[in-house]
């Protein structure tokens, strides 16, 4: 799992690096946290303190985030790459202490909007960092690992805090007690990130080297295009990064109302909103060195059609036990999903210019935020709760289809 590439003090791979890639874990795990304050008490702070009764309304939250995420992503890349990974990370999360205490003292839903936005700059930030450090420090051989490894830190911390705000919610209310939380997180984010972690463009100059240098320097133009739409990779790669997220953020938006339509209690929701990414999670543990032995392409498939077939599994079942099903099958279709894109858009960028593809890359992946929380939104309040999850559930396998005829396999088994 290590590579032998060293010079002038730095090396790459994971052992080389394990303290700053475990730190980097913690840290990222706390990033998580601060999402999965959200997957279960917002949606029903907005329907029940607020007495919101647009679903469209109620998922604009997951609007501002999304949208905000995503063209934060889209910058980190290029500022990473001009300042530094550390300076971002430290921005992130000076940027995320407003917000718990924001949502807690709310007196209007606009200011649970306004507090997303800010989550939004902060995660665009801190999670992308993270990820893109990671593969910095492990090189080529190992990046299924290391994006594995990362999202599940991340994502299992947001299961956890998932499941953690909904019994404190249950106990002692919407607000404001399940947000403490966050400002432990934040806290403690930003102390180890000023504190211990260590910057890693040394590791980008050192791969860099050992890679032929491309034929051109490409500007940013140039790589938004060829991530987007230029290579038949790249777009097969953000269309399902896209269409994920999608489904993701319908589910942030509209399960826990639509569970809440049945009389579940928030304790029981808070279950389910932890089952799904703490499946996604652990399995990414599994499923990203997988990737580096099997390939990425049948994973990527197989995990978009898993995904559709969950979401179905959902909108059929009418008790938390089909709703428990969907939930795990979500999770292992997902896990399968995230660390694989990552690792392709890592496996066809070349070092010089990695960092603004993951950046793009992330920029469309998180945008699919938005038009699932606004899209299903529309379909909810027009045609019911149960038929926006359906309408997600067959674009989700139509992405997986485009991914099987577009995308040519580049890590061979």
């Amino acid at each position: 799992m290590s590579s032998a590439v060293e010079s002038a003090g730095v090396r790459l791979g994971l052992a080389e690096n394990l303290p700053q890639f475990l730190l980097l874990m913690i840290v990222n795990a706390l990033v998580g946290g601060m999402v999965g304050l959200e997957r279960t008490v917002v949606p029903l702070i907005g329907a029940e303190e607020f007495r919101i009764a647009s679903t469209t309304l109620i998922a604009s939250f997951i609007v501002s985030f999304g949208v905000v995420k995503a063209f934060t992503n889209l910058l980190t890349g290029q500022l990473a790459d001009l300042y530094g990974r550390k300076r971002l990370l430290v921005l992130g999360w000076l940027v995320a202490l407003p917000v718990p205490f924001l949502i807690m003292w709310a007196p209007a839903w606009g200011w649970i909007i306004a507090a997303n936005a800010l989550l939004g700059v902060s995660q665009g930030l801190t999670w992308s960092v993270t990820v893109i450090m990671k593969i910095d420090l492990v090189g080529p051989k190992s990046r299924g690992l290391a994006v594995g490894m990362n999202e599940f830190t991340g994502y299992f911390a947001l299961a956890a805090t998932a499941f953690a705000s909904g019994y404190i919610a249950q106990r002692y209310g919407l607000r404001p007690a399940p947000f403490y939380l966050g400002i432990v997180y934040g806290i403690l984010g930003l102390a180890l990130s000023i504190l211990l972690v260590r910057d890693t463009r040394g590791h980008v100059r050192l791969e860099a080297e050992s890679h032929p240098a491309p034929a051109q320097s490409l500007s940013f133009r140039q790589v938004f295009r060829l991530t987007t739409i230029g290579d038949r990779n790249l777009f097969a790669a953000s269309q399902a990064g896209l269409v994920n997220n999608l489904n993701d953020g319908m589910s942030w938006g509209i399960f826990p109302l639509y569970f809440a339509a049945f009389g579940l209690s928030v304790e029981r929701i808070g279950i389910l909103k932890a089952a799904y990414p703490a499946v996604w999670a652990i399995l990414q543990t599994i499923t990203g060195p997988l990737s580096d032995r099997w390939g990425r392409k049948g994973l990527i498939v197989a995990g978009m059609w898993v995904q559709a077939f969950a979401l179905f599994v959902t909108a059929a079942s009418r008790e938390f036990s089909g709703w428990l099903v969907g939930s795990l099958l979500l999770g292992i279709g997902t896990a399968m999903v995230y660390p694989s894109l990552l690792a392709v858009v890592s496996d066809v960028a070349h070092p010089s210019w990695r960092a603004r593809a993951l950046s793009v890359y992330r920029f469309w992946r998180d945008l699919g935020y938005a038009i699932g929380a606004v899209s299903a939104g529309l379909i909810a309040d027009f045609f019911g709760l149960r038929w926006a999850i359906v309408a997600v559930a067959a674009v989700t396998f139509l992405s997986g289809a485009v991914v099987g005829f577009v995308m040519n396999e580049q890590r061979k088994p």
